[in-house]
C-alpha cells in the first residue's frame, strides 16, 4: 500500500509538471472551442439563455482526465475568458485537480465547462487558486436553451458546472476540485507574463491564434443577449 500511495503521488506530481508547447496550447484552444460549439449546437441540452445572459466568465477544460484504482484523481487543462466592457477576454490558461477516495477502478475523458454567473464569481477566476464548493459555491448547471433555471442558483451559486461525456452534456458536482491559474502556459502563449487580471479585465489583445475561441464565446453569449 505504500508502494502504492507513493506511486500516486509521482503521478499527482508529474502531470502538473509535465511541459506544454505552444502547438499544445494552439491544440487546446481548437479543442475549447469544438466543445462549445458541439455543446451549444443542441438546443434543447444546450446552456440556457437565462445563464448566457448573466454569465461574467466562461472556462472551458476538453477531455479532463479522471482515473481510478481504489483512490480517484482529476486532472484538466483549459481555458478561461470574461466578460468585459468591450466584449470578451483574451483568454487565459488554467488547471484543475481533484481528487476522491472509494472502491473504485476505470477511467474516463470528460469536457467540462465553468460559468460564473455574477461578479463573486469572476472574483474567485481572478484568484492564483480556488477550491470549487469551498472558496466559491457552486452548482450543477440545468440544460436546455429555453429552460427556466431555478431561482436557487441566483441567489446560492457563483460558479455553474456542466459535463460532457459520450456526447451526453448535463450538470455535474464539482465540488472540491480546485482551479489553479496556470502561469507558465499562460506566458508561453503570450510570448511574457501577463496577471490573469490584466488578461481577464480585457487590458491584453487576444492573439490570432486565440481568436476563434473568443469569438465563439461572443458567438454565443451575444445572440443569447440579444433574443432576452
Amino acid at each position: 500500500m505504500k508502494k502504492f500511495l507513493a506511486m500516486l503521488c509521482m503521478v499527482g506530481m508529474t502531470l502538473p509538471a509535465m511541459a506544454s508547447d505552444k502547438a499544445a496550447l494552439d491544440k487546446r484552444l481548437v479543442s475549447a472551442t469544438a466543445t462549445l460549439n458541439e455543446i451549444m449546437a443542441v438546443p434543447d441540452k444546450a446552456i440556457p439563455d437565462s445563464i448566457l445572459t448573466q454569465a461574467t466568465c466562461v472556462g472551458v477544460i476538453p477531455g479532463l482526465i479522471k482515473g481510478a484504482f481504489v483512490f480517484g484523481a482529476e486532472y484538466g487543462q483549459g481555458v478561461v475568458s470574461c466578460r468585459t466592457g468591450h466584449g470578451w477576454s483574451a483568454p487565459a490558461f488554467i488547471k484543475m485537480t481533484g481528487g476522491s477516495f472509494g472502491f473504485q477502478i476505470g477511467g474516463s475523458g470528460t469536457d467540462l465547462v465553468l460559468v460564473a454567473v455574477n461578479d463573486k464569481g469572476f472574483q474567485d477566476l481572478l484568484k492564483s487558486k480556488f477550491k470549487i464548493g469551498g472558496d466559491a459555491a457552486a452548482a450543477a448547471g440545468p440544460v436546455g436553451r429555453d429552460t427556466q433555471a431555478a431561482t436557487n442558483w441566483k441567489l446560492q451559486s457563483e460558479l455553474l458546472t456542466w459535463s460532457r461525456s459520450k456526447g451526453l452534456f448535463a450538470g455535474i458536482d464539482l465540488n472540491g476540485v480546485a482551479v489553479f491559474e496556470n502561469t507558465d502556459d499562460t506566458t508561453l502563449f503570450y510570448g511574457q507574463p501577463h496577471t490573469f487580471q490584466q488578461i481577464l479585465k480585457g487590458n491584453v489583445l487576444p492573439p490570432d491564434d486565440a481568436m476563434p475561441f473568443v469569438k465563439t464565446v461572443a458567438k454565443y453569449f451575444h445572440t443569447a443577449k440579444a433574443r432576452s
